[in-house]
């Protein structure tokens, strides 16, 4: 987000008790009275590249707040519903729209919203000036940016961040939309066959535990989840999305994810990695490693006039390779050592990178002989800013002090 044409802007909530794991079309009741969120309803989740945001828009016709209040959030709904682009890079996924939920005692839908961490400045400036804060002098979010962030929101906006575990929030906000986004879950059929490899819905809502989750953000975490309140990070590595854009940008000259997966995309690894068959001349029978196996990442760089003839797309395709190994090896050891047969790889690493969900799904299913299948979720790296929302329509008492 630029400061032109920008950014969605946050306020929290208020309100009452809500098991976000229950029915969708609940009647919210605490004390034996029907108990609204106020309004607006933001999660917000601030990462190291990305600050995702979720607006709960209401669809009540008249909503009881002061005159100030109402033109306060009639303006902010209809900058956030009006626009998909915010400036060069803030962006409303409008596909992931959820509509018709039951949040908080109140009915509406769900839009989520991202743009990079570098530009929270610009962010906090428009919201300024759209005079959001009016609306409540609180803000719900997740995140290491909730912590890096908090003065300059109280600075520059004059409200409170009132922050929440992030792992927490993620857990949380993975099963909400599983529970009420239809065909959520998938995995790739036929994943040896990259080219050909198609989506396929998954039933994970029916008897998803045990399962692990792999959240890949700018670096990446391990959750085993045994219940919908019970998890435990069991591992986790630093080569992740910021590895693989970092690294983008020093070898190839890219500004941007997008940018650096669209030369992804073009070129061709095998020009930068030394195969095994570059060392067997084939196959190496003996382990059941087919020739094209990667064997050393950048492995040709050691040579000068392979140098030469490696390209930028090349080397940016070999980078994402060498992450999305990385992390599906890891993956799939944690899941041997806990004996869980269910992955599930979420993140903003994911997005628009059908080139890593295919490599993560055809590893996962080679090294486990067709036992194990990795699983994807189309919210991808949502799911915090999800889960802070959920704990803010059930913290009431945060928001009464």
């Amino acid at each position: 987000m630029n400061s032109s044409n920008q950014s969605t802007r946050i306020s929290s909530s208020e309100n009452s008790d809500d098991n976000i794991f229950g029915p969708r079309n609940d009647g919210r009741v605490c004390n034996g009275t029907l108990k609204k969120a106020r309004l607006p309803c933001f999660g917000l989740d601030i990462g190291g590249s990305l600050v995702k945001l979720v607006y709960f828009e209401p669809l009540e016709s008249t909503i009881k707040s002061s005159r100030q209040e109402q033109a306060g959030l009639e303006a902010l709904r209809e900058f956030i519903i009006s626009n998909v682009e915010y400036g060069e890079e803030g962006i409303r996924d409008d596909k992931l729209e959820m509509n018709e939920l039951v949040i908080g005692g109140r009915q509406g839908n769900l839009h989520f919203i991202r743009f990079p961490t570098c530009h929270i400045a610009s962010f906090l400036d428009i919201a300024a000036r759209l005079n959001a804060s009016v609306l409540d002098r609180k803000v719900c979010a997740t995140g290491g940016g909730a912590f890096k962030f908090e003065k300059d929101f109280r600075e520059v906006l004059g409200v409170q961040l009132v922050k929440y575990d992030e792992l927490d929030c993620l857990i949380h906000g993975i099963h909400y939309i599983n529970s009420n986004f239809m065909h959520e879950c998938y995995y790739w059929s036929n994943p040896q066959c990259i080219a050909g490899a198609q989506q396929v819905s998954y039933d994970f809502e029916t008897d998803p535990y045990p399962y692990l989750v792999v959240n890949i953000g700018s670096g990446v975490s391990i959750l085993a989840v045994e219940s919908a309140e019970k998890y435990d990070r069991i591992s986790g590595t630093s080569l992740g999305g910021g590895t693989f854009l970092g690294l983008c940008s020093l070898l190839t000259g890219c500004s941007t994810f997008e940018e650096a997966i669209e030369l992804a995309a073009k070129g061709d690894g095998n020009k930068v990695d030394k195969l095994v068959k570059d060392i067997y001349g084939g196959d190496y029978g003996k382990f059941n490693l087919p020739g094209d196996t990667v064997a050393s990442s950048f492995g040709k760089m050691c040579y000068a006039d392979k140098r030469e003839q490696a390209k930028p797309e090349d080397i940016a395709r070999a980078t994402l390779v060498t992450i999305t190994n990385n992390i599906g090896s890891i993956a799939r050891m944690c899941a041997v050592n806990a004996k869980i047969e269910r992955v599930v790889f979420v993140g903003n690493f994911l997005r628009k990178n059908e080139i890593s969900m295919k490599l993560l799904a055809s590893a996962m299913d080679y090294w486990s002989q067709n036992t194990m299948k990795a699983l994807f979720l189309r919210h991808e790296g949502y799911f915090g800013a999800v889960g802070a929302l959920l704990e803010l329509m059930t913290s009431a008492k945060t928001f009464q002090k």
